[in-house]
């Protein structure tokens, strides 16, 4: 068989035909064209049948949706992807009921035409092999890999194909979880139905539940159109959920019914629509600890766990490494025209003893880089900065187990200094967060006793860090560079998680409030540096001034400001004034009861001598 897709364009305008055979013909893809459905169903009599079809929806005598079922009638097995320059619900959902593949409307996007056709062609192409006299578990073998952990998978995933049960896939990002579900969807009876994929992660919640179950017209605003869901699209298929660990769990009740019960309303609807369609979940999230924080219903983890498979990750698996590596090699070489005779040994030695903290994915980005530069050296050069960089981290794990303020063991001074030192050999540092030239500082304000200049937001959210407190500007300009503040915030929010989980770190969590914490310790400082101007420390900061005023309220940051006094008489004025040319002024601290800012107030005017 050859390794390039042959497409079959049916559609009834010569001039669209001839523009989507141009189209594929770039895109590396066989191209033959079928005027009409009658011609196309003559064509797919005979063999060897194409690799996709590609059928306009609406054509005369037979349309689209007319073809595609009495082809699907006479066993016809190729994957269809409909096309119509209309996306009218009924439409589509009528061509997925029918046994269309995918479907995709005019114009077309190049990127996302060969993305689906990849796709289904090697779907159609897994099925044909699995109809064959063929044993299908050395297929899978070879789909998925050789080492004994994924001969495990791989014989698990015989099992369960056929009974039509959820599946959970777990493992850490990269892994292959979206592999495992598709080879899943290709070894079941639904193999020749459609397979739908959605990344819960990607979508916030409303527009998850219209993407999931489809909205009608006018249930919000923006819906002009009635769109049929993920879920009715699946209808006789797969769905596959991505990340389900991040739905939110307002959502997870609507998908825990559906489950149950085989049917749903869309948004704003008042229909039940009935659906036969299999879910497959996967998570890189540890769900017994999300349902204890309450993030994940139990209800539903309970529904989706019947069978649960578990991928190890690639450094548990180092025998897959040159299977994948050749692989990548093959599909890149083929799409960027770039061959590669041989992969250079010390790329495999290096690959070999690497960890691959992204696991496939990282290794599919370094070899994508490896066949676009043909150079061996930027790779391992890569290599080398990756390994420096676990290093620092290693470095910082290690005194992020230090309580703040104690004094840190020999070993782990050691650990950080060599990690440090082997970093500033490597990678420059970056440049500091504001410009070498700084005013002269202003005159510093006295502070009560034991107070604080932050106050008690109702806008706070909970931070791992104590309350923000604006300092004095820096004299000398010695100011903390953003990588300083990067990762001094990393190190404290690090040692408090690890010492709250019994040294468990969620890195995905762990990254969210680092940058929570470094953020706000940028814009502490750079409101000391400004003297609590926000519009200045925006411009500094490089966003916008209603930004920082919706920060400063998150973070719950506040600063002092002089109490209003009554404004003095024109002569009273002219005084003070003259009196402030000769003289310095004095900063009086004002009352205790007036260091309090309302932060929807804009920046207090300028101080009059």
């Amino acid at each position: 068989m050859s390794d390039t897709p042959k497409v079959l364009i049916v559609d009834d305008d010569e001039t669209s035909r001839e523009y989507l055979s141009a189209l594929l013909d770039a895109l590396g893809f066989a191209v033959e064209g079928a005027p009409g459905g009658r011609e196309a169903l003559e064509r797919l009599s005979h063999l060897p049948a194409p690799d996709v079809v590609i059928l306009d929806v609406i054509m005369p005598e037979l349309d689209g949706v007319e073809t595609l079922r009495r082809y699907r009638a006479g066993g016809g097995k190729a994957p269809v992807v409909m096309c119509s320059a209309l996306d009218e619900a009924d439409t589509v959902v009528k061509a997925m009921r029918a046994g269309a593949s995918d479907y995709i409307t005019k114009p077309f996007n190049a990127e996302e035409l060969r993305e689906i056709l990849e796709r289904v062609a090697v779907a159609g192409r897994a099925t044909t092999v699995a109809t064959a006299s063929e044993p299908r578990a050395p297929r899978g073998a070879a789909n998925l890999g050789t080492s004994p952990a994924m001969r495990r998978v791989d014989e698990l995933i015989d099992r369960i194909a056929d009974a039509d049960v959820p599946v959970l896939i777990t493992g850490e990002s990269g892994v292959g979880k979206d592999v495992v579900a598709r080879e899943i969807h290709a070894r079941s009876s639904r193999a020749g139905r459609v397979f739908v994929k959605i990344n819960c992660a990607a979508l916030p919640g409303e527009l998850l539940e219209s993407e999931l179950f489809g909205h009608e017209r006018g249930s919000f605003t923006g819906a002009q159109k009635t769109k049929p869901g993920q879920f009715e699209l699946a209808d006789g298929g797969t769905l596959f959920l991505d990340e389900i660990g991040e739905m939110p769990v307002a959502m997870q009740a609507k998908l825990l019914q559906a489950l149950q019960d085989g049917e749903f309303y869309r948004v704003g609807g008042q229909k039940k629509i009935k659906v036969d369609t299999r879910v497959i979940v996967a998570t890189n999230v540890d769900l017994a600890k999300a349902m204890e924080r309450g993030t994940f219903r139990e209800d539903l983890y309970y529904r989706l766990n019947v069978v649960e498979v578990a991928i190890p990750p690639l450094r548990e698996r180092r025998e897959d490494i040159p299977r994948l590596l050749e692989h990548f090699v093959d599909k890149y070489g083929k799409r960027y025209g770039r061959t590669m005779a041989e992969v250079p040994t010390e790329i495999v030695e290096r690959f070999l003893t690497y960890d691959f903290p992204g696991n496939i994915r990282e290794l599919e980005n370094l070899v994508r880089r490896l066949i676009v530069l043909r150079d061996p050296r930027y790779v391992l050069s890569e290599l080398r900065d990756r390994g420096v960089g676990a290093a620092v981290a290693a470095g910082a794990a290690a005194g992020a187990g230090v309580a703040y303020g104690a004094p840190m063991s020999a070993e782990a001074m050691a650990a950080g200094a060599n990690a440090a030192g082997a970093m500033s050999m490597q990678t420059p540092l970056p440049p500091p967060l504001v410009p070498s030239t700084i005013r002269p500082p202003a005159p510093a304000v006295p502070t009560p006793p034991g107070y604080s200049y932050a106050y008690a937001s109702p806008f706070n959210t909970p931070s791992p860090l104590p309350p923000p407190v604006i300092p004095p500007p820096p004299v000398n300009g010695g100011y903390r560079g953003a990588q300083a503040i990067a990762d001094a915030a990393g190190a404290q929010v690090a040692a408090a998680e690890a010492e709250a989980d019994d040294y468990r770190i969620d890195l995905k969590d762990l990254g969210r409030k680092a940058a929570h914490a470094a953020e706000r310790e940028a814009i502490i400082i750079m409101l000391g540096h400004t003297g609590g101007n926000k519009r200045e420390a925006a411009e500094r900061l490089g966003i916008s001034y209603k930004a920082i005023l919706y920060k400063i309220r998150e973070f719950g940051i506040g600063r002092p400001r002089a109490a209003r006094k009554p404004k003095p008489a024109v002569a009273a004025v002219a005084a003070a004034t003259e009196v402030a040319a000769a003289t310095e002024a004095e900063v009086v601290a004002p009352p205790l009861e007036t260091w309090r800012e309302e932060i929807e107030d804009d920046d207090p005017p300028a101080v009059s001598g």
